[in-house]
């Protein structure tokens, strides 16, 4: 399976939910769909260049497509997280794929509903680190007053609300919201997480938080050209959401176009396991917003709520 993620030299930002659909057997989705147009809409985080997802998602456009009767699906990109969930909250989108906290946060406001999580490299979890090169003085997270921080997307786990949490765990102030660095002990800025690590590799930042599948390479080993500074593991892997509005048969005709799926909607565009379109996860299962309490117990515990989505300044993930 391709790594979760490339790195990119960048990434730019994409539209809110602007993606033309990647477009034919169970349930009906016409008339008796909760937004009336016949269309299940999946929206995709822009983590990566565009070519690059549309190659991973065809597979499960074409999987919703073909399973779900009377209805047409489509693969759109979000701006963010938050664009996301103001989607499915307002009915413009049926399914997404987002983070744990953004997706905690989502489920904790009654904007969307937990369906489905998701597995990669092994395992139903993963972790998040604070990092900076190999040649820094910066020896341990209390070193990082005064510093310029890097992280992904405001309404990330493993990019924003973890490295956070390590943060204040050292004893550093925070900032009031994430997405800004009002009330910290250190600069801020939020972009995604291949942009932070850039920005450290690039000398714009003297730490970045970000995901470990950006920390390690390939093999699952820690990367040379990083030095790490601090870690959380245990985090539970990003989730697929589901719309309230839906009804519950249509709910469950979305869970089970994926639980139900061949090994073949992983593989990617060219349909050949192990190749650079292969989705990043490789397996779901159903979950509920209970799998993900941990990550609102890290919000709250850094006095994180729903006021985030407004404070929320970043364009993708």
């Amino acid at each position: 399976m391709a790594k979760r993620r490339t790195f990119l030299k960048s990434a730019g930002a994409a539209g809110a939910v602007g993606l033309s659909g990647l477009s034919g057997c169970i349930g009906q989705f016409g008339s008796n769909q909760a937004y009336g147009n016949g269309t299940v809409r999946f929206l995709m985080s822009p983590t990566e260049e565009q070519e690059t997802m549309r190659a991973q998602y065809q597979p499960v456009q074409e999987r919703l497509d073909n399973y779900i009767e009377d209805a047409d699906a489509e693969v759109q990109f979000a701006a963010n997280y938050s664009a996301t969930l103001e989607a499915l909250n307002s009915g413009t989108a049926e399914v997404a794929e987002t983070g744990p906290f953004a997706a905690a946060l989502g489920a904790d406001t009654d904007r969307a509903e937990i369906a489905l999580q998701r597995q990669a490299y092994g395992g139903w979890t993963y972790g998040s680190y604070l990092i900076t090169t190999p040649d820094s003085d910066i020896e341990s997270t209390e070193d990082l007053e005064g510093k310029t921080i890097a992280f992904a997307d405001a309404l990330s786990a493993s990019g924003s609300l973890y490295p956070l949490s390590l943060l204040a765990d050292a004893g550093l102030s925070v900032p009031d919201s994430p997405g800004n660095d009002r009330g910290a002990d250190f600069s801020a800025n939020w972009s995604t997480h291949a942009q932070a690590l850039e920005a450290l590799l690039n000398g714009q930042a003297d730490a970045a938080g970000i995901g470990a599948f950006m920390a390690t390479n390939d093999a699952g080993e820690f990367r040379d050209d990083l030095k790490e500074i601090d870690s959380r593991d245990g985090i539970p892997r990003a989730p697929i959401l589901v719309a309230p509005g839906l009804s519950d048969d249509e709910k469950e005709q979305i869970i089970t176009a994926f639980t139900e799926a061949p090994d073949e909607m992983y593989y990617g565009e060219d349909d050949e396991e192990d190749t650079d379109d292969d989705l990043w996860f490789n397996d779901v299962r159903e979950r509920g917003a209970d799998t993900y309490q941990p990550v609102i117990d890290a919000a709250n515990n850094l006095g994180y709520g729903e006021e985030i989505f407004g404070d929320s300044t970043t364009t993708e993930e």
